[in-house]
C-alpha cells in the first residue's frame, strides 16, 4: 500500500489544484499530431471535480457555435501544460450539473469579486505559471541529458 502512495506522490503535479467549481478557465491541453505537438486552449465553466488522489478529474463546460460541449481532463495529467483562472465563480454547490439544461444569461455563475479574491488570484495564476514553467524546464533537461 506504501508502494502506491509512494508512486502516486511522485507523478502528482506540483501545485495543481488552483481553481474550484464555478470557475471560468482556461486549460492549456497538449495535443500530439503525428510528429507536431500544439497547445490547444480550452475555456469554459468547471462544472465539477470527481475522484482523489492521482485519478482526480474535473468537466469543464463550453457553449460552441451555440451547442454545449463538455470535456473531462485529468488533474495530473503531463499533457495539461497550464489551468488559468479567468474568473473566480460564486457558487454554493459542489457540482454544477444544472447549468447543462440552462441557456443564454441563466447558464452565467456569479463572479466572486472583491479585493482580496482579485489578489488571491492573482498569486494562484503566478505560482501556476512558475510551476508550469519549472515543470517545463524539468522535461527539458531530461531528455537533453537522455540525448
Amino acid at each position: 500500500m506504501d508502494l502506491i502512495r509512494t508512486i502516486e506522490e511522485q507523478n502528482k503535479r506540483p501545485g495543481a489544484q488552483k481553481f474550484n467549481v464555478g470557475d471560468t478557465v482556461k486549460v492549456h491541453f497538449k495535443i500530439v499530431e503525428g510528429k507536431t505537438e500544439r497547445v490547444q486552449i480550452y475555456e469554459g465553466i468547471v462544472l465539477c471535480m470527481k475522484n482523489s488522489g492521482i485519478g482526480r478529474t474535473f468537466t469543464v463546460r463550453k457553449n460552441s457555435y451555440g451547442v454545449g460541449v463538455e470535456r473531462v481532463f485529468p488533474l495530473n495529467s503531463p499533457r495539461i501544460m497550464q489551468v488559468e483562472v479567468v474568473h473566480a465563480g460564486k457558487v454554493r454547490r459542489s457540482k454544477l450539473y444544472y447549468l447543462r439544461d440552462k441557456v443564454g444569461k441563466a447558464a452565467k455563475v456569479k463572479e466572486l469579486v472583491g479585493g482580496k479574491v482579485a489578489a488571491a488570484m492573482a498569486a494562484r495564476n503566478a505560482a501556476a505559471a512558475a510551476a508550469a514553467a519549472a515543470k517545463e524546464a524539468t522535461v527539458k533537461a531530461e531528455a537533453e541529458s537522455q540525448a
